[in-house]
């Protein structure tokens, strides 16, 4: 199979200061979608391919690096968090992240205006579903409908992950090869059992991922917004947008009651479960994912409002 080419990267200097590295497939003419990643992703998490199917089912595809992730701009003070600190949080103490998910949510929103979209489709996974769901929330006029994948609703009762994977997702050993082995291990602890991936992809994924940038003090403070973020159930119940939800019946972090609580809290979400889908985006499963992201987005008609009044 031809590897598309990757499309020419842009930067968006938004209000603040802070800048965005993203690019773009298809025809502006098609159906905005805005794809939001997760925690400690670039956005080349969501493949080159993905977004050429995705810009062929009727879209002009945005992914973007989030702020602290890859090209775009670090936390201006570098502020590093300790393990005591994200312990704290977990245990649901009060803990302050040096922004949050309404940070993001605004970042996105910039972006679409950067881009003179005044609203879009949007895709989020993991942190990104958080994301999506908060910029849904914020920014009614912006999003057209709503795809939340992997992600929860931030009610500390659901969508847990075990403690055991939290050391995980900050310690990592120095340098390329130590990281490539941990997103090969991460791959096994936390993919999906069903649909393995190949090595040589997570290896050729890590390799593009270290060259854009690695911060394992980024990760920890997009890991402490996480575990600080608001339970959005009740704000969620105000939305009337198209919305689905996407999730693996084997997610290990996060888990699928997340899924179930955050279609639950939307009216008329749609609500989709994967059989041996884990914490990622198999490839097996794209014609699968394409096709609710369209159906959700076919749902949306003009004149909607996102949040009842």
């Amino acid at each position: 199979m031809t590897t598309p080419a990757e499309p020419t990267e842009s930067r968006a200097f938004l209000p603040g200061g802070v800048e965005l590295a993203y690019d773009t497939f298809g025809s502006p003419s098609a159906d905005p979608l805005l794809l939001i990643m997760g925690l400690g992703g670039p956005m080349t998490w969501w493949d080159a391919q993905l977004c050429e199917q995705l810009a062929e089912a009727g879209f002009y595809v945005v992914r973007y690096d989030n702020r602290d992730v890859g090209h775009s701009s670090p936390h201006p003070s570098d502020e590093r968090i300790t393990l005591a600190r994200l312990a704290r949080a977990f245990a649901g103490l009060p803990t302050q992240a040096p922004y949050t998910l309404d940070d993001l949510a605004d970042d996105a929103a910039a972006l679409l205006t950067h881009l003179d979209i005044d609203s879009a489709h949007v895709w989020g996974v993991s942190m990104g579903g958080m994301i999506a769901q908060t910029l849904a929330i914020r920014h009614p006029d912006r999003v057209r409908s709503v795809c939340s994948m992997m992600s929860t609703t931030g009610r500390r009762s659901v969508g847990f992950q075990h403690p055991t994977l939290l050391p995980a997702l900050v310690i990592k050993k120095p340098g390329l090869e130590g990281y490539i082995e941990r997103q090969i291990k991460g791959g096994v602890q936390i993919g999906s059992p069903a649909f393995p991936e190949p090595e040589d992809d997570v290896r050729r994924r890590a390799i593009d991922t270290w060259n854009r940038g690695v911060s394992s003090a980024a990760v920890a403070r997009q890991m402490l917004t996480v575990l600080t973020q608001p339970d959005r159930t009740e704000d969620l119940g105000r939305l009337q947008v198209p919305f689905s939800v996407i999730h693996g019946l084997n997610d290990k972090m996060v888990h699928v009651s997340g899924g179930r609580a955050t279609a639950a809290a939307v009216p008329d979400a749609e609500l989709i479960l994967f059989k041996g889908m884990g914490h990622d985006l198999p490839r097996a499963l794209w014609p699968a994912f394409i096709r609710v992201v369209r159906r959700t987005a076919d749902r949306a008609t003009a004149g909607y409002r996102t949040v009842t009044a």
